[in-house]
């Protein structure tokens, strides 16, 4: 088994020359191990306590990665419900709605069709990542010497697709206006499960692109690289529609076009959903991630919120909104996190909330945007660097007189603008975001941080 393939947050690899059938089996075994262990004192209350969900994506190697998975969980005396064909974030609904110990979705997400993988959850869909047992799956997996065992756990197979649409629609309220609305499932789980749970709404019709889920795309299910929005701008314009939603292939992330075709960046559609979520919970706190713009903490103030920044990433994001009871949550990437989702993500809730905003306002989506484009930012930028340490050490020196601080890389303050670096955990590479009062300002900080960092690569 190639150990590169376990990453921070979750499991991913190229299909069969990095991960194959016998590696699922490993990870199988060895997850069900951890999750079973994780159980002491915890079984009261679950209904199927010494059970793990298991769920898998559209691409082709899936079924054949899941079912290996499912043999190595029942080699180690544990049982499985296998929910089949399913997005990610009803992998979260599951775990809770049938009182599992976890649960592990098959699935690449955003990466393209030659890759596969394994995002793992614990009780209470609680994320699984390198700090929480993802090191010491890897170290069972790892240890394995074969894949044979007596598969002494049971399989159910269970459809929780009526479940779940009552779950996401219960958030939904009746429209006061008819809305058109695209929605761009990249060929991915959002082709079987958008249709499935908005396809009878009322006062709402959907123009599907990419629905098709065969494990073939049309573009990579990456909403966040802008030339996979080239086609969902043009049908959100061809049809004159309200809005235009891309989401990525396990649809726990999406990108929204206002009417305009205009991409609306996420920091800015979580400003916009701070007022909506705080008349409903006064007070409460809402976290965002660092890289987000400042109209963010801006609004949550403005409108009586708690402010809580976070660093970047799922594991992070999810622990803090639970701490802190936060309502609502938003990142850069697109994952949108809520209070009342088992504070976790999900695509299609963020659907409903948006579709809740724009029914109950006579304003169109560019129009109720508007006044959030307050500042002007250069977007996550990557750049080349060998020696990450030493240049944010010396980014650090270089803008000390501004107000620096180390949550996640480095951020420094200051106040007509501000930048944060941050290092990929596997790759030679920093992120860069940027943002500024003005246009100009913002072109003079660029040039001055790329003196230091080079030009930004494509990534």
């Amino acid at each position: 088994m190639n150990p590169a393939i376990f990453k921070a947050y979750d499991i991913r690899g190229i299909y069969p020359d990095q991960l194959d059938e016998e590696a699922a089996w490993k990870i199988g075994h060895a997850t069900a191990q951890f999750l079973r262990s994780m159980l002491r004192g915890y079984e009261r209350g679950l209904a199927n306590a010494q059970s793990i969900c298991v769920g898998y994506d559209m691409r082709t190697h899936s079924p054949a990665l899941a079912k290996a998975l499912i043999e190595g969980m029942n080699a180690a005396r544990t049982n499985v419900i296998d929910i089949g064909m399913i997005d990610t974030p009803q992998m979260y609904f599951a775990i809770n709605h049938l009182g599992t110990c976890g649960g592990v979705q098959v699935t690449a997400s955003h990466n393209p069709a030659k890759y596969n993988g394994f995002k793992i959850s614990g009780q209470q869909a609680k994320p699984i990542g390198a700090d929480t047992g993802l090191k010491d799956i890897k170290h069972i997996a790892t240890a394995l010497l074969h894949t044979l065992g007596r598969p002494d756990g049971s399989v159910e197979r269970c459809d929780l697709t009526r479940e779940y649409k009552h779950h996401v629609l219960k958030f939904l309220e009746p429209s006061r206006r008819f809305l058109r609305v695209v929605v761009d499932a990249s060929n991915g789980m959002a082709g079987k499960m958008v249709p499935a749970i908005f396809g009878d709404v009322d006062n709402l019709e959907l123009i599907g692109i990419n629905l098709k889920h065969d494990g073939t795309f049309v573009h990579d299910p990456n909403p966040l690289v802008e030339a996979n929005l080239n086609q969902l701008r043009q049908v959100v314009r061809d049809k004159q529609a309200d809005v235009g939603v891309c989401f990525d292939g396990d649809a726990d992330r999406l990108m929204v076009v206002d009417e305009q075709g205009r991409t609306i960046g996420c920091d800015l559609l979580t400003a916009l959903m701070v007022p909506y979520f705080l008349a409903k919970n006064p007070g409460s706190a809402i976290v965002y991630d660092l890289r987000s713009s400042h109209v963010v903490p801006e609004e949550i103030i403005k409108h009586g919120g708690t402010p809580r920044r976070e660093r970047v990433g799922h594991a992070f994001m999810k622990k803090t909104l639970r701490d802190s009871h936060a309502c609502f949550g938003g990142e850069l990437s697109g994952h949108f996190y809520y209070r009342d989702n088992f504070y976790a993500d999900s695509g299609m809730i963020t659907l409903v909330h948006l579709l809740n905003i724009l029914g109950t306002s006579t304003k169109s989506m560019s129009e109720l945007i508007a006044p959030l484009r307050r500042y002007a930012s250069s977007g996550e930028m990557n750049f080349e660097v060998e020696n990450k340490e030493a240049v944010m050490k010396e980014l650090a020196r270089k803008y000390s007189q501004g107000q620096v601080d180390d949550l996640d890389g480095i951020t420094v303050q200051f106040k007509d603008w501000w930048f944060n670096v941050r290092p990929s955990n596997t790759e030679p590479l920093l992120r860069l975001n940027v943002e500024a009062k003005t246009p100009e300002l913002l072109a003079e900080k660029l040039a001055e941080l790329k003196e230091f960092l080079g030009q930004p690569v494509a990534h």
